[in-house]
């Protein structure tokens, strides 16, 4: 499949009614197996990626050329349309957030989020018109390379539990052309209607967070239009590791290995050779 076609199907996994999810894959491996399983997106997590490289998830963990790197090799491992964690687009002016929409359509992506994150701890979220402005460069950057752009509201995940000023900023990033709008961390499923029911563009929503036990079809009723895990499963993944490490550390036994799956079945998912 091309990267045109690719890009043609996430848009219409956007257009046609009912919501999907896209979970998050953090390599190669991983986006193989969710293939696999049938899903219809997939989406790359900023999250996974760094732990996986022995890093905390921060916009001074990994370089853009090390998550585009990233990336690519899950771009490369299937056929399904991939949208990339861009965290705040590498840099904080909206000449760099173009680059960054565009390095990344280059490198096959269907698609990718910015968000209005600064990654100073002492001035968390960008100002609003800032990032307006940030997400317009980006917005003209995606529509230029058919690229599906989604906009990042991030007060909920920096101590700004804010609603009203979170939906005023997807407002805006919508108005601004961004393609899905997306805000991590709102609190309940009467936020997530109010968000859905206040912009004109497809809502995102983030699951796999404590508490937050909705279905697929509880949020498709709250307006949702797709369901991320974010690092969750990269998480879920890491918490059975450690439960394994710690019971042969601890125990000295070994019954870790009666939920693990088998040898057989990864490998059935998995390529016999590499592709040049």
């Amino acid at each position: 499949m091309t990267r045109d076609q690719k890009y043609q199907a996430f848009r219409a996994l956007h257009e046609r009614a009912g919501a999907f999810v896209i979970p998050n894959p953090w390599n190669a491996g991983t986006a193989r197996i969710l293939t696999a399983l049938g899903f219809e997106a997939l989406a790359t997590t900023s999250a996974g990626c760094a732990f996986s490289a022995g890093y905390r998830d921060s916009s001074t963990g990994l370089t853009r050329d090390e998550i585009l790197e990233n990336a690519k090799a899950m771009v490369e491992a299937t056929d399904l349309p991939v949208s990339a964690d861009l965290e705040n687009g590498f840099g904080g002016s909206p000449e760099m957030c173009a680059e960054t929409i565009r390095l990344a359509s280059e490198i096959g992506l269907a698609g990718g989020s910015i968000e209005d994150a600064s990654g100073d701890p002492r001035d968390p979220i960008y100002d609003f018109e800032f990032a307006v402005e940030r997400v317009a460069a980006a917005a003209k950057a995606a529509h230029d390379s058919r690229f599906v752009l989604t906009a990042r509201a991030e007060n909920f995940l920096h101590g700004r539990p804010d609603l009203d000023d979170t939906i005023r900023r997807l407002q805006a990033f919508a108005e601004a052309g961004a393609d899905v709008v997306y805000a991590p961390g709102l609190p309940g499923l009467e936020a997530i209607r109010k968000v859905c029911a206040s912009v004109s563009k497809p809502v995102n929503v983030l699951m796999g967070l404590k508490g937050a036990t909705f279905s697929v079809d509880e949020l498709a009723a709250a307006g949702a239009k797709r369901v991320s895990v974010g690092g969750a499963f990269a998480r879920a993944a890491l918490g059975a590791f450690v439960r394994a490490a710690r019971e042969v550390k601890d125990k000295g036994t070994f019954t870790f290995a009666a939920n693990a799956i088998s040898h057989a079945e990864v490998s059935g998912w998995m390529r016999d050779e590499r592709q040049v």
